[in-house]
């Protein structure tokens, strides 16, 4: 591994350390206000100031960060289980099976998938309690995003699939079921972590867009999604560019995955 890239896994180790210890780290609760330091700029109490309720954006920050890293590879687990299955079982059984799975993934690709996102969450109702909105979110990312992983998970069944040691267990009379289950999925590990880490800072990504138009994680809890909704008021954030954080914190973690990434990719 390069120095940039052990400089990019180390930068993440912290702020995922960092995010997972909010409630120790944090300096305040995330929805405390202080009515006397409303829209207070940067002070030794207040690193980043307060927002326009009187709750300090450091604290926000750090628990908007556990909020949005460690509950996005959650929702990429999700959909990396959904591409195994689906993209294992039609490059497995081939035929009709593997035509109707690809059609049916096709569609999803077809469609814009961050306007099928808002679409699917502004059906549901915003006025619920902040942990069930969370719950939402996530799940609604894991199961609207497995499609493209699930056309990788295909292709490499597919080679696989005539490969000498399955050939030799199809020969032993071993079962299709437990041919899918106990030796093919455990050779397609690979390719399911590859798309495990690419899903991740794409789900970060799409829920700091969810958060942007309201529909994400609701109040009071923090995500960066929500936290960057105040830079929609582009005069405050000329008077008090410390508003910048949460886009700049997002722009380094996003950053730094495609450096990870990049090297794993060169391994391979």
């Amino acid at each position: 591994m390069r120095l940039p890239s052990k400089i990019a896994a180390v930068l993440l180790a912290i702020i995922f350390l960092v995010a997972l210890l909010a409630s120790h780290l944090a300096p305040h609760s995330y929805e405390q206000q202080f009515r006397d330091s409303v829209s207070q700029p940067p002070s030794h109490e207040f690193p980043l100031g307060t927002d326009d309720l009187g709750r300090d954006r450091l604290s926000r920050l750090i628990y908007g960060s556990r909020v949005s890293l460690l509950l996005a590879p959650a929702a990429a687990l999700l959909a990396t289980l959904l591409a195994g299955i689906i993209g294992g079982i039609a490059g497995y059984l081939g035929g009709r099976w593997e035509r109707n799975l690809m059609i049916g993934t096709d569609l999803f690709l077809s469609l814009p998938w961050l306007f099928l996102l808002l679409a699917v969450r502004a059906l549901l109702p915003l006025n619920v309690a902040a942990s069930v909105s969370v719950t939402i979110t996530f799940l609604l990312l894991g199961c609207l995003g497995w499609a493209q992983s699930a056309r990788v998970v295909r292709a490499s069944t597919r080679q696989l699939r005539e490969s000498a040691f399955l050939l030799q267990a199809r020969v032993c009379g071993v079962s299709r079921g437990r041919l899918f289950w106990r030796h093919l999925l455990p050779n397609l590990r690979p390719v399911l972590a590859a798309q495990f880490l690419i899903s991740i800072p794409v789900f970060i990504l799409s829920e700091a867009n969810l958060g942007l138009l309201g529909l994400g994680v609701s109040e009071p809890l923090p995500s960066w999604g929500s936290l960057m909704r105040e830079l929609e008021n582009y005069t405050e954030i000329l008077r008090s560019p410390w508003m910048l954080a949460p886009i700049a914190l997002l722009l380094i973690v996003v950053s730094c995955f495609q450096l990870v990434l990049r090297t794993e990719e060169r391994v391979q």
